[in-house]
């Protein structure tokens, strides 16, 4: 290794100097591009596809730093890396951004064609579609760019269709009326997952239904009373004996005038409201069940906007739902049927698309089959072929898979790819192929779209364009995604795997955690509590930034984030650059002579070496084991305290006072050590290791630090004694600089120091004096404590500092009688308030934990005062 000759390294690092210089360096030299090599073993990651209309938060950062880390840590392992980068079209999304940007040029959707359409969409596309990609690069990540693939390229759109086809033929597809979750905002389908639910404040309404024959009444209560324009029944329990006579005997629907039958089913439940319930078939999933059951009439009141339509009596049409609902209270109000409205809390389903309440609706949509084809995807998790990290989301599929329901693949549509069903105009017959039919001016194509996840779930194996290449890189290796999409993504990817490849589509799956701020709430754009991940970036640095969110994200839970905390990252860097400059710095008057890099050995280089090989074996096992904030912890304790604290200053002892070549070997010896080290550091924080390492070395062009041979653990280089020889040495520094601190003495005074031990050696001796500023150290077994010094003990070894000159002792004496004198009054106003039963018992616990943590702290310090006290009267 061969510094280069630098007049001056910067006293800090610039991230902003070096980001952008070598990113464009990788990617200029195309470092990260992989073709199929069969002499080498693949390591494939596929990207989760971000939607088109997305920009980079902080959840992204979490995810892309965690795959970026595993692709550069196998590729410096010798794997064929290829991260295979990706946009999602986002059907809903992206439709609904076109429709608004129309909307602002004076355009309104319906006054378009199908084509005109989509070619505004992928106009919108080609601007903003890549915004995420280009965010991503300020992170660092290194994806193969040759290989970015979108969901609507002809390729995959092709192998979409396929997978239609096959399905179909297979009877796994069908067309049918069914209850769907209904978006009135981009008027489409939506599925049970992209449903939220919001605690609203809202009203339970209690009416009247008269029942016919008779001077009773059933009273029902309902939160959505328009809906009873579609009632078809009203149910009650069979077991409740109020209502069992009205059984088989109709009531008449208030407004409508329509007959209507008292049915009996058991999911009514007696002890809730009334034990009554209004059944409106095509307008409540748990009604529609019971419309089933008991083959009610379906009656559909709402047009696709949600608003009334034809079905609805007159005066109530083409009313939007919430006027409709005003207007039925207001009617069943002026003829006698409302009994009473209570204030009623309640939750309800919203889309996470168009953020507005969703209609459950009684609609004709495709959809697909789910019991066969989810079987062999659960086994294959539950067989342990695929692995979760952490495991506990193994229940979470198992729960989902065993009680899946068909899945609604159709949406509303334009933006996505089209359903490959025609239909005859004249006959109706049924065409469903890849390729339209020949005498296509006779059919018409089905209008829908599939559902984004129908598209998305053929990811991990058709991103890849040609067999070659599928049969190389299929299965991928590791899929790293948020735990919010594992039923719409991560269970329907294993589907299509086992179904269409009949292999696993991935080995391991990283759930990440989920991002909240410091009170613990959810990161949201709403309650402005998430921060601008390109913002953190120019203030910290993005190496800042990716080592921060491992350091604070444990595997299988929560992160709590505040911007501050990018300084652990930040932090560690400039320690990181420090070492780096001092050693470079050093490099310019002491030459590097690698053929002496095994000379002039003492045990602290043994330790060093030592402690390496053991923190590279933990550092991988955790990597392996995917505890990847286990492994930032391990990386940092060994690159700080071992390295940079230890290491480097225990070296300048010989760096500055040694003979010339035992110099050159000590610098050449910790270069080659810090280089390693890098290698290390590297998949973590990429950026900084590589602006280093070019200062290490005039390296080719096109060479890299990313393509470097990760570190290979030696068993042999571990050495017991070393590290027992070197902690000892440690204990001796940190007691001596304890007593320095503790004492006050001028770090401008040297002291002398005296070692009652048998065990020290000349060794540490020479180390001790250089690192505690020491004029003398006298070491002996038999030697007595001198008089007015300080002392300490590590392990069986008495330490002794001498403190006459060094301070005033009498004003010292003076200054720690009068702490014993505070703290030992405040112990005692701690110890009565515990002893009294009435605080102990009626306090808030964390008040009483408090005061017994102030309680140890104040005796602990108590203990050490009287001890440096005693020491001081000689």
């Amino acid at each position: 290794m061969k510094p280069k000759n630098l007049s001056e390294i910067p006293k800090a690092y610039n991230p902003s100097d070096a980001e952008g210089k070598w990113y464009k360096y990788w990617y200029d030299h195309n470092l990260y591009h992989s073709e199929v090599d069969e002499t080498k073993v693949p390591y494939t990651i596929v990207i989760p596809p971000p939607n088109i209309t997305g920009i980079l938060h902080i959840g992204h950062i979490l995810n892309n730093t965690l795959q970026d880390i595993y692709i550069r840590y196998k590729r410096m392992m010798g794997f064929n890396a290829c991260w295979v980068p990706g946009i999602d079209h986002a059907s809903i999304a992206t439709e609904a951004k076109v429709v608004a940007m129309l909307k602002e040029k004076g355009i309104d959707k319906k006054d378009l064609t199908r084509e005109e359409f989509l070619k505004y969409c992928y106009e919108w596309k080609e601007k903003y579609g890549g915004i995420i990609f280009q965010q991503l690069r300020k992170l660092g990540v290194s994806c193969d760019w040759q290989r970015e693939r979108f969901t609507m390229d002809e390729h995959y759109y092709r192998k979409v269709i396929e997978a239609f086809v096959k399905l179909y033929k297979e009877g796994y597809i069908y067309r049918g009326y069914r209850m769907v979750n209904w978006d009135p905002a981009s008027k489409s389908a939506i599925s049970d997952e992209e449903v939220f639910y919001k605690e609203v404040k809202g009203h339970l309404w209690h009416i009247k239904y008269p029942v016919k024959g008779t001077n009773e009444f059933l009273v029902v209560a309902t939160t959505r009373p328009e809906t009873m324009l579609g009632d078809t029944a009203v149910a009650v329990n069979p077991n409740d004996e109020r209502y069992k006579h009205l059984i088989g005997k109709t009531v008449t629907l208030p407004i409508v005038g329509r007959e209507i039958p008292v049915i009996a089913d058991e999911y009514v439940d007696m002890e809730f409201g009334t034990g009554a319930v209004k059944v409106t078939p095509a307008h409540d999933v748990n009604d529609y069940e019971m419309g089933l059951r008991h083959n009610l009439e379906m009656i559909n009141i709402f047009n696709e906007e949600a608003s009334t339509n034809e079905n609805a009596p007159e005066e109530f049409r083409n009313l939007d739902r919430y006027e409709a609902r005003k207007k039925v209270v207001k009617k069943l109000e002026e003829l006698g049927f409302l009994l009473k409205t209570e204030d009623y809390t309640h939750k309800v389903g919203y889309s996470q698309r168009g953020n507005v309440p969703i209609e459950p609706y009684l609609s004709e949509q495709w959809f697909m089959k789910m019991d066969e084809l989810a079987k062999p995807a659960l086994e294959v998790v539950l067989d342990g072929k695929i692995k979760f990290h952490p495991e506990h989301w193994i229940k979470t599929y198992e729960h989902w898979m065993t009680n899946i329901r068909d899945w609604c693949i159709s949406r509303q549509l334009w933006w996505g790819h089209r359903i490959p069903v025609w239909y005859h105009k004249e006959t109706g017959e049924i065409y469903c192929e890849v390729d339209p039919p020949a005498d296509i001016e006779n059919w018409t194509q089905d209008e829908d779209v599939l559902d984004t996840w129908a598209s998305s779930w053929l990811w991990a194996q058709d991103v890849f364009t040609n067999e070659r290449d599928q049969r190389y890189y299929y299965p991928t290796d590791l899929l790293v995604t948020a735990p919010d999409i594992i039923f719409f993504w991560v269970a329907r990817m294993i589907i299509a795997g086992m179904h269409f490849m009949k292999e696993i589509p991935f080995k391991d799956v990283y759930f990440t955690s989920t991002v909240r701020d410091t009170q613990g709430r959810k990161m949201s754009k709403s309650l402005g509590n998430s921060p601008d991940p390109l913002d953190l970036i120019e203030e910290y640095g993005a190496d800042a930034l990716r080592f921060t969110m491992t350091y604070i994200s444990p595997l299988g839970q929560d992160v709590h984030f505040s911007n501050e905390m990018v300084e652990i990252g930040r932090n560690f860097a400039n320690k990181i650059w420090n070492a780096g400059r001092f050693l470079l710095m050093n490099a310019q008057n002491i030459e590097i002579k690698p053929d002496l890099a095994d000379k002039h050995i003492d045990f602290t280089d043994r330790w060093i070496i030592s402690r390496f090989n053991r923190t590279l074996k933990e550092f991988t096992d955790a990597i392996d084991n995917f505890e990847v904030n286990a492994a930032s912890k391990i990386l940092y304790s060994y690159v700080w305290n071992d390295f940079c604290d230890w290491y480097v200053e225990l070296s300048k002892e010989r760096l500055y006072k040694g003979s010339d070549e035992e110099k050159s070997a000590v610098l050449t010896r910790a270069l080659k050590l810090y280089g390693e080290m890098l290698k290390m550091v590297h998949p973590f924080m990429p950026f900084i290791t590589e602006e280093i390492w070019q200062l290490l070395d005039s390296r080719k062009e096109g060479e890299s630090i990313s393509i470097e041979e990760f570190p290979k653990y030696d068993e042999q280089k571990i050495d017991s004694a070393a590290e027992k020889e070197t902690e000892f040495l440690q204990g001796i520094i940190t007691a001596i600089r304890n007593i320095r601190g503790e004492l006050n003495i001028p770090p401008s005074k040297n002291i002398n120091v005296y070692l009652k031990s048998g065990e020290t050696t000349e060794g540490q001796i020479r180390y001790i004096k250089a690192l505690v500023k020491a004029d003398k150290i006298e070491a002996g077994a038999g030697l007595l404590k001198p008089k007015a010094s300080a002392s300490s003990v590590v392990k069986e070894c008495e330490i002794f500092v001498p403190l006459e000159g060094l301070i005033d002792l009498d004003k010292e004496r003076g200054r720690i009688e009068k702490e014993i004198e505070r703290i030992s009054k405040s112990l005692e106003g701690v110890k009565k308030k515990l002893s009294n039963e009435n605080f102990v018992s009626k306090a808030p616990a964390d008040v009483v934990e408090r005061e017994k943590a102030k309680q140890k702290d104040w005796e602990t310090a108590l203990e050490k005062l009287e001890s440096i006290y005693n020491d001081l009267k000689g």
